[in-house]
C-alpha cells in the first residue's frame, strides 16, 4: 500500500514538474521589425491585443498561426467578424490598417519551435 502511495505520489510530482522549461521564452531571434511594422506592433497592442494577447487566443482567436492573404486581413478588420468589432477609417486609417497586417505577416513568418 504505501509502495502504491509513494509511486503515485512520485508519477503526480512528475507530471506535473515536466513544463518546458523555455515557457515565455522565445523559441527563435528577435523579430527584425521594419518601421511600418513597428508602428503596427504598436496598434496592435492599442487595439487588438486585449482580444487576441500576443496575437494568440484570448476574447478571440489565434491569429498569428493563420495565414490570411492581406486582403481577407483587410477585410476583417473593416468589417468585423463574428463577436470582433468592424474597425471604420475614423478609428483606423486605411494606412494603419495595412501597417497591423505587415505586423501580423511579420509575426506569421518568425520560426517556431525548434
Amino acid at each position: 500500500m504505501k509502495a502504491t502511495v509513494g509511486l503515485l505520489a512520485l508519477a503526480t510530482v512528475l507530471a506535473t514538474g515536466c513544463g518546458p522549461a523555455r515557457r515565455g521564452v522565445p523559441f527563435g531571434p528577435p523579430l527584425q521589425l521594419t518601421e511600418r511594422q513597428q508602428r503596427g506592433q504598436v496598434l496592435f497592442m492599442r487595439e487588438c491585443n486585449g482580444c487576441h494577447p500576443g496575437a494568440a487566443g484570448g476574447l478571440g482567436p489565434g491569429i498569428a498561426n493563420k495565414p490570411l492573404p492581406g486582403f481577407a486581413m483587410r477585410t476583417q478588420i473593416r468589417k468585423g467578424v463574428g463577436a470582433m468589432p468592424a474597425f471604420t477609417e475614423q478609428m483606423l486609417s486605411d494606412e494603419e490598417v495595412d501597417a497591423i497586417v505587415d505586423y501580423l505577416n511579420a509575426l506569421q513568418e518568425t520560426p517556431g519551435p525548434l
